[in-house]
């Protein structure tokens, strides 16, 4: 995919660029050429994550621990580079913890988004790419699922991505000078082709691909299987996975759609493919080379049959594709996992102390 590079001396901010897709995402803009700034309060990543990027690109990242709740914090950083637009990450993710939190979850995603956007304004920033997700659809009654479907989320995670979609949307209503693109992701997984860059869940992964790659090297017993009396071919729940390296890809394809000036534009980044859990587990075990060993659980509550993506808008209007296999997915996964047993752990977590803006 031919792709605009960026040598005009201005940067593209990446909020919560240390995580699984930010720093994924940041390689890419790097490869690209974009001069790139990332801000991360770390809360659920290391800065071990920078210093792959840097061994991959083979570039500098200028970092800052900086968190979106800080205004003053993004006031500095804003004021020490000429950003042009910003690649929205940051925030909590799990959706199971969101029940149990769910104040929490409001604030740091909504408050912070909010200031986040203030501070773009006093700037004069107003070009974004929001980090929507899939969970906006809730339970949905079209499959594949176009943008077009009817949302409303199921937990509290999903309504805080709904919720500031509206924000954005009403803001671009608003104020005519506003872009935003709110990508929809299915399910990431897979891990950089290099093999040095993956998921690095903090406790126990929330996610089925890092959950069963911790099962393949020994860090878990068993996975777990939530439900097999969904009406599937096999009874287990249908998610569209994209791979990581995919779905980076398609945040550089919406940064470039926002130069044309669209006002506010969502798009699903999937593959159009479902694959049920046990497929996933199948395909997994046959890249380690062995049968993964697996438990049948009761469902979890707010967990739906089927999100598989209708990906055509966003194939025809960004000129984007997933295109890597899910054979490559678990492939990559498992030499991720293999090379790096224990993630970042045992690698020093925090960044340079001139790097540290918001004290933890």
């Amino acid at each position: 995919m031919a792709m605009a590079t960026n040598s005009s001396g201005k940067f593209v901010l990446v909020t919560g660029g240390a995580g699984y897709i930010g720093s994924h995402t940041v390689v890419e803009l790097l490869n690209k050429d974009y001069n790139v700034v990332v801000v991360d309060n770390l809360y659920n990543s290391s800065y071990e994550a920078i210093r792959r990027i840097e061994k991959i690109s083979g570039k500098k990242v200028h970092f800052f621990q900086c968190d979106i709740l800080d205004g003053p914090g993004l006031r500095k950083v804003f004021s020490q580079f000429d950003i042009y637009s910003v690649i929205h990450f940051a925030g909590l993710k799990a959706v199971g913890e969101s029940t149990q939190i769910p104040l929490d979850y409001y604030h740091n995603n909504i408050t912070g988004t909010i200031t986040l956007l203030q501070v773009m304004k006093e700037f004069n920033v107003k070009n974004i790419v929001f980090s929507s997700s899939a969970t906006v659809y809730g339970d949905p009654p079209i499959i594949p699922i176009p943008e077009t479907c009817p949302t409303g989320s199921t937990n509290p995670y999903g309504r805080t991505k709904l919720f500031i979609e509206h924000i954005l949307r009403d803001l671009c209503v608003a104020e005519k000078d506003w872009n935003a693109a709110l990508l929809r992701y299915f399910n990431p997984a897979g891990a950089h082709p290099s093999g040095i860059m993956g998921e690095n869940p903090t406790g126990i992964p929330n996610n089925l691909m890092p959950y069963l790659a911790q099962v393949a090297i020994g860090k878990r017993e068993e996975l777990s299987v939530f439900g097999n009396d969904y009406k599937t071919k096999d009874g287990t729940a249908i998610r569209d996975y994209i791979h990581v390296v995919d779905l980076s890809l398609g945040h550089l394809a919406a940064l470039e759609k926002l130069n044309t000036k669209p006002g506010c534009v969502e798009y699903n980044l999937g593959t159009g493919h479902g694959s049920t859990v046990l497929e996933m587990v199948a395909a997994f075990s046959k890249a380690v080379g062995r049968d993964l060993p697996y438990k049948i659980c009761p469902r979890r509550a707010g967990d739906v049959t089927n999100l598989t993506a209708d990906p055509r808008k966003a194939n025809t209007e960004l000129n984007w594709k997933a295109e890597i296999s899910l054979e490559e997915m678990c492939q990559s996964l498992w030499t991720w996992q293999t090379n790096n047993p224990e993630g970042f752990e045992g690698c020093d977590p925090n960044p340079p102390a001139e790097c540290i803006v918001t004290q933890k």
